[in-house]
């Protein structure tokens, strides 16, 4: 018998007690709001979920969003939490109306647990609900209850308030909400419920054209063909190609963004194919026909069931109690609709067909260069020590698998500290030669004809898409000077040309290393920025000793292995605010010298600058 494991081992917690000891499994993640996956945007997201199911169900065309730094405000004008429920709604577990599925047919929050982890997780919350000339008003700290008002009367619309404050103690003391990543958020609930008005401090996000309008905002480039926009009871569907690599998808469910897909987005990429096959009476690879798609599929299903409670990726297979699949339900749409369309449009199916036999001559003519440099890296591999290898890959059925991370390094002495720490489990390490080949304007051929660039691909395993990508964060570890972010620029414009879903997916990070050590007899500090080291020297006083690293081959083994453990800083790279890759690579990657001089000489900031800042 384990040492001391008796009845006094064994504990019940309160669903707050339980919210606040686990927050990763009601909010997927903390964070302090610095990147948009942090968890302050999912209870910001959480609250607005049950405005917006109100509009949904025809009531209330308003919701107002107010931040201010790190509180935030929620109101509708939809029907009000009834008043006798206020209290339990906001903080019993599994409480809500969504389980009677007569109230709210299609909504998101089917699991009575997201406004509760919004309280249980908040310092300050107050929830205020207006019926018919009457409020009631309840406010919380932790989860617990400070204020039960009595209900009072008041000339107000009817609706509902929340507003609260995250926790700091959980999210981070410089925890605040970003404008930027929340207008994107908004700007998702625009598209996808036409009609409804949300503003945000006063400015306002409305759509016209739903997944039409997403689209066309989103397009990083100049689409073959107009967008495709197809509608129908309980789905919307809008598509077009570009002249880029890869495949980028926003899909949504009741309203829910997707970002991990589901059964819908897999029936919705089967069902192209089998169309575009049907149509053009041809048997294309489905490979080429979806060669440099940009798409957008939504769909709305009675009680969804989704892989996670952060809900980005469904699960169900069937629309609802009695209903179809929902591969055949998105199967049977897209083919009826997308024929039509293509029949009615004869320049877009034009269009389409050139972009897909295209797609069909590069792949025939990369075969041959593909199977020689196959067989080159099979030889490699047996020799090649650039990779060190992890026991537990993406997709496997093990602890830590949809963690699993490559470092993709510069030089054998910055693989060889971090190989000597690393968890070999779950971490590999890919060793570059040096300063990877420029591969902005060439085409897909390098990747075959350039041996490293091969075998990158190779141990990502993303050759055919990413479905087989072996791991859940490629992180990209250079050095923080300027040969360093050099190899940085390269390999970012290498994966936004080549393989722009592993961004979007948000597979691709920056591995953030410390700047400075700065230490005496009894302390040690790392630093990440000249303030942080200024800051440690003021506080170990003028005894300090001060080391800069020029680089990761320079960081001991020992010291590494707090760089790359729980602490670990990854800055994450993605799409949000890229409108046009092809401008974007062309001025920093391409042959502009002189407009490029011109802009580093403008925006030059001396040392000086910098330390002052």
């Amino acid at each position: 018998m384990a040492s001391g494991y008796t009845e006094e081992s064994i504990k019940t917690l309160s669903s707050t007690e339980h919210i606040r000891l686990r927050p990763g499994m009601y909010i997927g993640r903390l964070g302090s709001g610095a990147h948009a996956e942090d968890g302050i945007y999912v209870l910001l997201k959480e609250t607005i979920d049950n405005s917006v199911d109100e509009f949904a169900m025809g009531h209330g065309r308003k919701i107002e969003i107010g931040l201010e730094d790190r509180r935030a405000r929620v109101r509708d004008y939809g029907r009000g939490i009834p008043l006798g429920k206020l209290l339990d709604c906001v903080s019993v577990i599994n409480t809500g109306a969504k389980y009677d599925s007569e109230t709210f047919k299609k909504a998101v929050g089917l699991n009575g647990v997201g406004q509760k982890a919004v309280n249980a997780l908040s310092v300050e919350y107050r929830a205020e609900a207006i019926r018919e000339g009457e409020m009631k008003a309840v406010e919380f700290s932790k989860g617990r209850l400070r204020k039960d008002r009595r209900i009072a009367r008041t000339g107000e619309r009817n609706g509902t308030v929340v507003e609260f404050v995250p926790d700091p103690e959980l999210f981070g003391a410089d925890l605040r909400f970003r404008p930027e990543f929340v207008e994107d958020m908004l700007w998702n609930y625009a598209f996808l419920n036409r009609g409804l008005t949300l503003t945000l401090n006063g400015k306002p996000f409305r759509s016209e054209n739903g997944l039409k309008d997403l689209l066309q905002k989103n397009l990083t480039g100049e689409p073959l063909y107009p967008v495709i926009h197809l509608e129908g009871e309980d789905i919307e569907v809008a598509m077009t190609h570009g002249s880029h690599y890869g495949e980028e998808y926003f899909s949504f469910v009741n309203g829910q963004h997707t970002t991990m897909g589901g059964t819908h987005l897999q029936a919705f990429r089967e069902a192209v194919v089998d169309t575009l096959r049907n149509f053009y009476k041809r048997d294309f690879e489905a490979a080429d026909v979806r060669q440099s798609i940009v798409a957008a599929v939504s769909v709305r299903v009675i009680e969804p069931i989704f892989e996670s409670q952060t809900k980005t990726k469904l699960g169900s297979s069937v629309v609802g109690p009695g209903g179809p699949t929902v591969k055949d339900f998105v199967g049977k749409f897209v083919q009826q609709a997308l024929d039509v369309h293509l029949h009615k449009n004869p320049e877009a199916a034009e269009a389409l067909l050139r972009r897909i036999q295209e797609s069909e001559h590069e792949r025939k003519e990369l075969a041959g260069i593909r199977s020689l440099a196959r067989e080159r890296a099979k030889t490699a591999s047996l020799h090649n020590r650039k990779l060190r290898d992890c026991r537990v890959h993406l997709g496997d059925k093990a602890e830590g698998a949809e963690d699993c991370a490559i470092f993709i390094v510069e030089g054998d002495s910055a693989a060889g500290s971090l190989t000597a720490c690393r968890d070999v489990r779950t971490q590999a390490v890919f060793a570059l030669k040096g300063k990877p080949l420029n591969t902005y304007g060439l085409s897909k051929k390098v990747i075959y004809e350039n041996e490293e660039f091969h075998l990158l691909q190779s141990a990502l395993n993303i050759e055919e898409g990413l479905d087989g990508l072996r791991y859940g964060k490629v992180v990209i570890a250079t050095d923080a000077d300027v040969d360093g972010m050099h190899i940085r620029l390269l390999l970012i414009s290498f994966f936004l040309q080549f393989f722009p879903e592993l961004i979007a997916g948000g597979h691709l990070f920056i591995l953030e290393t410390p700047l400075f050590r700065v230490r005496n007899k009894k302390e040690t500090h790392y630093c990440y920025s000249e303030k942080e080291k200024q800051s440690a020297v003021k506080r170990l006083g003028a005894a300090a000793e001060v080391t800069r690293f020029k680089g990761l081959g320079e960081i001991s083994a020992g010291e590494f292995k707090g760089f790359i453990g729980d602490s670990i800083r990854l800055e994450p790279l993605s799409l949000h605010h890229v409108h046009n890759t092809e401008l974007l690579l062309s001025f920093y990657m391409g042959k502009n010298t002189p407009e490029r001089q011109e802009f580093i000489i403008e925006n030059l900031r001396v040392e000086k600058d910098v330390v002052e800042a």
